[in-house]
């Protein structure tokens, strides 16, 4: 049997009005058994739609025509009844937003547990579910045995993405697919998934697996892969060993790519610059799951917490920002959502003060609160999860014009969205489509129009680049640097790309278990680092 996976003269095509929208054209590479090969290129290339026609996973309406060949079969012309055969058995997948592949209703656990059983039908559930364990430990996550009765929304970006890629290697496939396995995770996370798939890949009982990585992340690509496949606009551009395209690219695209890196354009805060958002002791806490002695806990009365933010001091003044770094589940996005007063009131227990425009956030009515959310905006971690699939891009962009500025017409309405859609590299033709119909990066870029539309004094973003390949991150960090010079913004930019936070923070925090270890000006910080554990962050970084 042939477990090499080879793809041949691929097409896949959408119907956009009454034309057929080529989005990959005559595409054609191989991935050996057992080799590690990668697919890169700009967002919207056709990467992420390549791998889901592999295993029959395109949306409805796409027309596709080729040759997919695994194991001798050409998937392409593959029944639903031998494509579930193949699916999470013979090749998994890990796809690029976990929070839409995980299903809300059940346990991490119980969602494991399940595809073990399903692809190892001899298997007792006592067995499956401490494979499920062992997995979760050896993809890092810790409290593992905690986390099995989470579910996935008790779980921060990284961690999510930890228990798909468990998930995925829990049944042991000779070929892995991992759609951006690693957004949303730091460094060190992002080493020891990497380690782990040489590991299995190396394991003879792990039958040599293979592996198809779709990044943007060309420093991962450059430690992990051994072939590389670039794309450009669903056309191969350019292929070979990772030496080859990293030392000698052949094309002015590829070339670009290897190229690309954050630019550092930053203004000085002026000296008198006043303080828009003081957050002096933030504490977050959430009730731990019941077990063992919590329950008896609970039954007197008390509740067990688990401390995820402990502590925490942020100014940030007009026309600066503040950039916090840390590890996967250090405490950064709760950070975030505390400094948005979005923490959910019943599950999560939040202390210390916050000052907003210099009032008390906890003193103001809800009247006053949506007044000032017009002056605070976010960009979230998951684009994809925060914007309504039921709304085209127009209504998206535009709805927090029809909450705050309900005075402006419907044409004034439209051009602004017109206008911020440019502004972020997305065309004009966007505005009557929907979320779905856009690759990852795109999406992002929709949430950034949607935050920028109100021209907000303060914005909290919380991975605003993750999604997005080199290219389009360095526009996109240009476009918020442009932004800053014009209007003065304040950001809080939390990232765990380094490179990203020293071009565009005037000063960096450092979390790591919900605590402040390290926080000073950038150039400190980064290049200078005092604390061991922001020392293995940079260390790791470069």
């Amino acid at each position: 049997m042939s477990y090499e996976l080879r793809i041949e003269n691929l097409n896949i095509s959408f119907e956009q009005g009454r034309k057929q929208k080529k989005v990959v054209d005559q595409l054609s590479f191989v991935v050996p058994a057992g080799r590690r090969v990668a697919i890169v290129g700009e967002s919207g290339s056709g990467k992420s739609l390549t791998a889901l026609s592999i295993l029959g996973l395109l949306p409805d309406g796409a027309q596709v025509s080729g040759h997919v060949s695994w194991n001798d079969r050409n998937l392409l012309r593959a029944n639903l009844e031998d494509l579930r055969a193949i699916r999470g058995r013979e090749i998994a997948m890990v796809f690029q937003e976990p929070m839409t592949a995980l299903n809300p209703l059940f346990t991490i656990g119980n969602q494991i547990v399940e595809a073990v059983l399903v692809h190892q039908s001899g298997l007792q559930k006592a067995a499956a579910y401490a494979l499920a364990l062992e997995m979760l430990e050896r993809v890092g996550l810790s409290d593992a045995r905690m986390k099995l009765q989470a579910y996935p929304h008790q779980l921060s970006g990284g961690q999510r993405q930890r228990v798909m890629i468990a998930m995925a290697l829990a049944s042991k496939p000779r070929l892995l697919i991992a759609d951006e396995p690693t957004t949303a995770l730091d460094v060190n996370l992002r080493k020891q998934i990497l380690d782990l798939l040489k590991e299995l890949q190396q394991d003879p009982a792990g039958h040599g697996m293979s592996v198809l990585l779709i990044t943007h992340d060309l420093n991962l690509v450059r430690k992990f892969a051994q072939d590389v496949v670039v794309m450009h606009q669903g056309r191969l551009v350019e292929s070979g060993t990772v030496q080859e395209i990293f030392e000698n690219p052949q094309t002015p695209y590829t070339r670009a790519l290897v190229e690309s890196k954050p630019d550092k354009n930053l203004l000085p805060v002026l000296p008198l610059a006043p303080c828009l958002m003081k957050a002096a002791a933030i504490s977050v806490s959430y009730p731990r799951p019941k077990l063992g002695w919590d329950q008896v806990l609970t039954m007197f009365g008390r509740t067990a917490w688990n401390i995820v933010l402990d502590q925490v001091y942020l100014d940030l003044r007009q026309g600066e920002t503040v950039g916090v770094i840390g590890e996967s589940g250090s405490g950064k996005t709760t950070l975030g959502m505390a400094l948005l007063g979005l923490m959910p009131g019943i599950s999560a227990k939040t202390e210390g003060q916050l000052e907003v425009f210099g009032q008390s956030w906890h003193t103001l009515g809800e009247a006053q609160k949506r007044a000032m959310r017009a002056r605070l905006q976010v960009i979230f971690q998951d684009p994809f999860g925060s914007l309504s699939p039921r709304m085209s891009v127009g209504q998206i962009i535009a709805e927090g014009l029809a909450v705050h500025q309900p005075q402006l017409t419907a044409k004034q309405q439209m051009d602004r969205v017109l206008e911020v859609l440019i502004e972020v590299g997305l065309e004009k033709n966007s505005i009557d489509r929907y979320p779905h119909e856009f690759s990852g990066g795109q999406r992002q870029r929709i949430a950034i129009a949607r935050a920028l539309i109100l021209k907000p004094e303060i914005l909290i973003l919380d991975e605003p680049t993750s999604a997005l390949d080199v290219t389009i991150q360095k526009q996109v960090l240009g476009l918020l640097t442009q932004l800053q010079h014009k209007y003065n913004l304040a950001y809080v930019l939390i990232s765990h790309d380094i490179s990203v936070i020293a071009a565009m923070s005037h000063r960096v925090i450092v979390l790591q278990h919900g605590q402040m270890v390290e926080s000073g000006a950038t150039e400190e910080v980064i290049y200078a680092p005092q604390h061991p554990y922001t020392q293995h962050l940079i260390a790791e970084a470069f």
